[in-house]
């Protein structure tokens, strides 16, 4: 079972969200995409909406039966990706998990914590943003991880990939963020 991982906060979740995840199923080969939303953001100041709202929101949107809207983050006891990644591997360990992200958070990848414990122990799908895709190339986990870029023409095969590997793959893009939808709040 090929499965990706897509965190954050979904406050709220929307059509982009939709949009990179059937793209990501497809560029990447995923059975199933699992929606980690977050109890909370450690690198946003604000705390987001009720978490069971947030659910119920992304679920009513997200109708794919190949996507599954979980917390089970908060059901875990975790709060920083790293941590989660362990216990998803304890817990499933004939899993090939693929941490999915947006290239805007590949740019601000290496303020993460123990990033670089995430990209040794998971490999990681990126898919472009508005505005970031060069910025994520030359960010600086991206170079950090260079040696460990597959071309987009592997994306496919990246679930089979040991761990550091990742690709960043163009795909058609929509401006659609959380934070624009809740009014900048």
């Amino acid at each position: 079972m090929r499965i990706g991982l897509l965190g954050g906060s979904f406050d709220p979740a929307h059509d982009g969200h939709v949009a990179i995840t059937q793209a990501a199923m497809r560029r990447f080969r995923l059975d199933r995409i699992w929606w980690l939303v977050s109890p909370g953001n450690p690198l946003k100041a604000r705390g987001p909406a009720p978490m069971a709202d947030r659910i119920a929101q992304a679920r009513r949107l997200q109708t794919d039966p190949r996507v599954i809207v979980t917390d089970i983050e908060q059901r875990l006891g975790t709060r920083m990706t790293a941590d989660t990644i362990a216990a998803l591997k304890h817990v499933y360990p004939g899993v090939r998990f693929v941490w999915l992200m947006g290239s805007d958070n590949l740019v601000q990848f290496h303020r993460w914590d123990r990033w670089r414990s995430i990209a040794a122990a998971v490999p990681i799908g990126v898919l472009a943003r508005p505005g970031t895709r060069t910025l994520a190339r030359h960010s600086v986990a991206a170079q950090i991880m260079a040696q460990a870029r597959l071309p987009q023409s592997l994306a496919g095969s990246l679930a089979f990939r040991a761990p550091p590997a990742w690709v960043l793959v163009n795909l058609p893009m929509s401006r659609q963020s959380s934070t624009a939808l809740r009014g900048g709040r």
